[in-house]
């Protein structure tokens, strides 16, 4: 589901992925509930709950934690290595530098931080997954 292929990246709002995305979790989430997805990941019932009520703030590993929980996708660190490794490979066949992705995205970080996010180093949320992902599927040629 974060690494799927996005059919028309052009026509793609980075907004509408995330909001796909977020409409993921929350079945997940309502489809198990919260407290058992708390009970089954490292997050906190809290968390859990701002999958819905404050989704702007949900990371990718928490995004990925909240996906585990279902038996469509992989455990949580292999689906975040996943995620991880489709970002690299999509700058590395879009031959799209950090730089470049950082000015393209317009954020507020700068290219270092968005490496780090990029890498997994530092908490990258899910809307800026979805501008980083929508970007690259727009600049990759296959």
């Amino acid at each position: 589901m974060l690494t799927d292929e996005i059919a028309e990246p052009e026509a793609t709002a980075p907004e509408s992925l995330r909001t796909q995305y977020l409409a993921a979790l929350t079945a997940v989430v309502e489809e198990r509930g919260a407290e058992a997805v708390a009970a089954e990941t490292d997050l906190s019932a809290e968390r859990v709950a701002a999958v819905v009520d404050d989704p702007d703030s949900v990371t990718l590993a928490e995004a990925a934690a909240v996906l585990s929980c279902s038996p469509d996708y992989p455990a949580a660190d292999d689906y975040l290595l996943e995620v991880r490794d489709h970002l690299m490979l999509q700058m590395s066949s879009a031959v799209v530098d950090i730089g470049a992705l950082q000015r393209a995205i317009e954020t507020d970080l700068d290219p270092k931080e968005l490496q780090q996010k990029v890498e997994g180093r530092r908490e990258m949320t899910l809307a800026e997954y979805a501008r980083v992902v929508r970007h690259l599927a727009v600049e990759n040629p296959w």
